[in-house]
């Protein structure tokens, strides 16, 4: 999703900062926006380091001159049944999901408020989930961190609307990423599917009201708007992009 989002900014004219632990990834799309005739910068980020998030904050404002919206869209998870939850397993999650957030958040926040509310509006996004809204006994700590994610969508709404910064977010349903394909495997590994491959068509089927999944090209339109003057008068909200997951 990040990706998509990055390349879709791109093509609408913004200086797009890629930032993942991934470096060789973040170059691969850097290079592909550049041969499209757009900028871009791809930094190594590692979120839960602050070091590293305030140094790719910094680089893009030295790079393009200033650092305008902020999509916190890195993530990871691995589900276990609730009894077997470890504290490992949690705080990996909790971290990365969670703390991750709340350390982009408060950077890119710190060199927004910096280069002065008359410049804005800066927008913060927060990619959250439908576990935002609900949870499932199988991936508990990620529903916990992206109950997480909304709270720090209400809460930095409230702690950075008097430096004219918007706090918004959206949530993914089943989405098909890179992500989702290791996520099928741990899902047979702990007993809830029998092969692989058969998680998404199934909960497709039994969960998701349009009654398909979806793909990274789903989101970018949302992506989109809210970093967007379209979405000026809003903050603290999370929209979903499920196909009718939470409403079933």
């Amino acid at each position: 999703m990040g990706a998509a989002i990055a390349e879709y900014y791109a093509a609408q004219g913004a200086k797009v900062c890629i930032g993942d632990i991934n470096l060789e990834g973040c170059h691969e799309v850097a290079t592909r926006i550049k041969e499209a005739g757009g900028s871009a910068l791809a930094v190594k980020l590692d979120v839960t380091k602050r070091a590293d998030m305030k140094a790719a904050v910094d680089a893009t404002v030295e790079s393009f001159g200033s650092i305008n919206v902020m999509l916190n869209n890195a993530g990871i998870n691995k589900p276990l049944m609730f009894l077997d939850v470890t504290e490992e397993n949690w705080d990996l999650i909790m971290k990365v999901n969670a703390l991750g957030v709340l350390i982009g958040m408060q950077e890119a926040a710190k060199a927004m408020i910096k280069q002065g509310k008359e410049n804005g509006p800066y927008k913060i996004i927060n990619v959250g989930s439908i576990l935002s809204r609900q949870a499932f006994d199988d991936v508990i700590p990620y529903s916990c961190s992206k109950h997480a994610v909304l709270a720090l969508i209400n809460g930095g709404a409230k702690a950075l609307v008097e430096h004219n910064i918007t706090v918004n977010g959206y949530g993914p349903g089943v989405v098909r990423t890179e992500l989702w394909e290791q996520l099928d495997k741990d899902l047979v590994a702990i007993g809830k599917f029998e092969k692989e491959g058969e998680s998404m068509d199934t909960l497709a089927e039994t969960m998701i009201l349009m009654k398909r999944y979806s793909y990274p090209e789903d989101v970018i339109g949302t992506a989109g708007f809210l970093a967007s003057s379209e979405s000026d008068y809003m903050t603290g909200q999370l929209l979903m992009i499920d196909g009718g997951i939470v409403i079933q």
